[in-house]
């Protein structure tokens, strides 16, 4: 419409609102013909603007921008300019225009999708803050089942995911004391949660009441208890295992690109209870295997795959929190600090897309570097005294590890290297098809490859079971209907560090 292409169209911010302008315009001159000066005749085109399917979610798109041009916004954007939307509380919107769209009259998704214990209602977000979709039936699969906290209230949640202005949602907020669930996103449909659209497009994303650094405080047993039924009905459906390569923390997703790193979210954060949330799905069968005389725990063999699992209750950890003011939190943990060499004064490992320099790791709470969490599989690289090292981020990252006290034996895990000949593999954090298998006129997703990282040859890291192919997603427009691309490569989902990352199938044996 600008003559722009879609590459500057995705970088340059002015070009990018001359085309969001372009298209507005164009859907205004299909509903009225003019193009109007008076802002509340161009309700009908803002309704369009929110491609949603049916009237109820495309007005309330379109009551939200009204509102905020009735009352007027300010907001100070990351680079420190202020933005400011004068107040008109003239602008009187055409609500008529809406049935001029020939959209649905009802919304898709009245009725939550919610296992029967749970109280569980549907509020949906605002229509700009995910992408409906087809899922499972258009052959995007859900592969995670993403746990988040808000770093806020259960009300404060609802009411941000209803907010056009947060650009974000999850399928689920759940209350702190276990009594209440809200459905925001239809489990089809695509919620933007994760950071990363491929886990986005693969992931259904639930959102705790609280606030990583006072877990304990808001972690209720009702809450893992809720939530845990919550994951056993989803995973049922789905088709997804029960296992920490599929049921993740919002801190073990990778951010799209290197350059995203530091800014990463580490929610749950490390006072979520992975041993305690897992037993309540019985998803590693402990219950069974501790039934007939339980597992041994210092049989560690190098090259052999083990599962982090410290007991959550004796494993107290030092961490330090900096908001307001910086101060130390010794406190029972999810994680174990993973160092340079097998001394406990040894420095934290350097996670290189967070510190380039390759400077020490910290132990600040939000510092996720340095880190691996409870059902974490790794492979051994070394032993050494009540020292145990491991595959970690293109590296041997040493644990603590007396006598085996802190791991497993993870037998049955899926263990990946590079291929016979390769010097190294290729380290991503999506799986998106080539450029050349995108239909023309529909732009490719980057497969951006983490430089930064490394798996070369010698080194050993535990995938999820099955690959995944390669993907891409693009929703229904006025014009044409959803598009699911697939490419002809599939992907391994290796534990890399603290975060999961994805590798070709294609460098690997």
């Amino acid at each position: 419409m600008i003559g722009v292409a879609p590459s500057t169209l995705k970088r340059d911010e002015l070009q990018n609102l001359r085309g969001g302008a372009a298209l507005l315009a164009s859907y205004q001159r299909q509903i009225t013909r003019e193009m109007s000066p008076d802002p509340g005749s161009w309700y009908g085109a803002v309704a369009q603007y929110s491609q949603a399917a049916d009237t109820a979610t495309a007005g309330r798109f379109a009551d939200g921008v009204f509102t905020v041009i009735r009352t007027g916004k300010q907001r100070v954007r990351k680079d420190g300019q202020r933005v400011s939307l004068p107040e008109t509380p003239s602008v009187r919107p055409t609500r008529s225009q809406l049935a001029s769209l020939g959209l649905r009259t009802t919304a898709a998704a009245a009725v939550p999708e919610c296992p029967g214990e749970l109280n569980c209602r549907f509020v949906p977000a605002a229509a700009s803050n995910y992408q409906v979709s087809t899922r499972n039936s258009n052959g995007i699969d859900v592969d995670f089942i993403v746990i988040h906290d808000l770093e806020g209230s259960y009300d404060g949640g609802v009411s941000w995911f209803q907010d056009p202005v947060s650009g974000v949602s999850a399928h689920y907020v759940m209350k702190a004391d276990g009594s209440a669930a809200t459905q925001m996103v239809a489990t089809k449909d695509i919620a933007f949660h994760a950071g990363n659209y491929w886990m986005n497009l693969h992931g259904v994303g639930i959102e705790m009441e609280g606030y990583a650094a006072q877990g304990p405080t808001w972690f209720t047993p009702a809450q893992y208890k809720a939530t845990a039924a919550l994951v056993v009905y989803l995973a049922r459906r789905f088709d997804v295992p029960l296992d920490r390569k599929h049921i993740i923390g919002h801190d073990n997703v990778l951010p799209p690109r290197p350059a995203r790193a530091p800014d990463a979210h580490w929610d749950p954060g490390p006072y979520w209870d992975w041993e305690k949330f897992m037993g309540l799905l019985d998803a590693d069968h402990r219950q069974e295997r501790e039934a007939e005389g339980g597992e041994a725990r210092g049989n560690i063999g190098i090259g052999e795959a083990v599962t982090i699992a410290p007991a959550y209750g004796e494993n107290v950890q030092t961490v330090t929190v900096c908001a307001p003011t910086c101060r130390s939190q010794t406190q029972p943990s999810n994680f174990l600090y993973v160092r340079t060499e097998p001394r406990a004064d040894a420095p934290l490992v350097s996670d290189l897309a967070l510190r380039p320099d390759g400077s020490a790791g910290s132990d600040r709470i939000d510092d996720w570097g340095s880190t691996v969490m409870w059902g974490q599989d790794f492979v051994v690289a070394d032993t050494r005294g009540d020292w145990t090292a491991i595959w970690f981020g293109g590296r041997k990252g040493w644990i603590h590890n007396p006598a085996g006290v802190n791991t497993r034996p993870a037998p049955d895990a899926r263990i990946v290297r590079p291929a016979s000949g390769a010097t190294s593999v290729s380290v991503y954090t999506t799986a998106y098809p080539r450029a050349a298998e995108y239909p023309q006129g529909l732009p490719a997703s980057a497969q951006t490859r983490f430089d930064v990282y490394a798996f070369p040859q010698g080194q050993a890291y535990v995938a999820a079971r099955t690959p995944v192919d390669a993907d891409d997603f693009f929703p229904a427009t006025p014009t044409r209907p959803e598009v699911v691309v697939t490419g002809d490569q599939t992907y391994d989902v290796i534990q890399y560090n603290r975060r999961l990352a994805t590798v070709n199938t294609a460098e690997t044996g």
